[in-house]
């Protein structure tokens, strides 16, 4: 694995932080029922629409943060963008529904 996991809690800690690309790979119904301010949304089923741009949506060498429900389709997404040459990606563990448990129980649970 080319990617590091960091934890909710380390999430939480870089919140709005304007130097990290934060990125959201769930379905927009996901992000409409619960989400985390600073996140672009980029679902994996919209791969095909958004993949040939992502030089363009993202920054290489800059440091991003991938989430999903329980961090899964981000580890995914995480190695793919390493593939394309991103030098500092990083999985969020757990995902949103960890981030409801753990640091912020008012973002709700699906």
């Amino acid at each position: 694995m080319s990617f590091s996991q960091i934890t909710v809690q380390d999430l939480a800690q870089s919140l709005d932080n304007p130097s990290i690309q934060y990125v959201d790979v769930r379905e927009p119904w996901e992000v409409e029922t619960a989400s985390l301010p600073s996140f672009q949304n980029l679902p994996l089923s919209e791969f095909s629409e958004w993949a040939e741009q992502i030089h363009s949506k993202l920054d290489a060498e800059t440091e991003t943060l991938v989430l999903c429900h329980h961090g899964i389709r981000s580890a995914q997404m995480c190695n793919w963008l390493v593939q394309q040459g991103f030098t500092n990606v990083k999985n969020i563990s757990g995902g949103i529904d960890a981030y409801s448990v753990m640091v912020d129980r008012s973002v709700p649970r699906y």
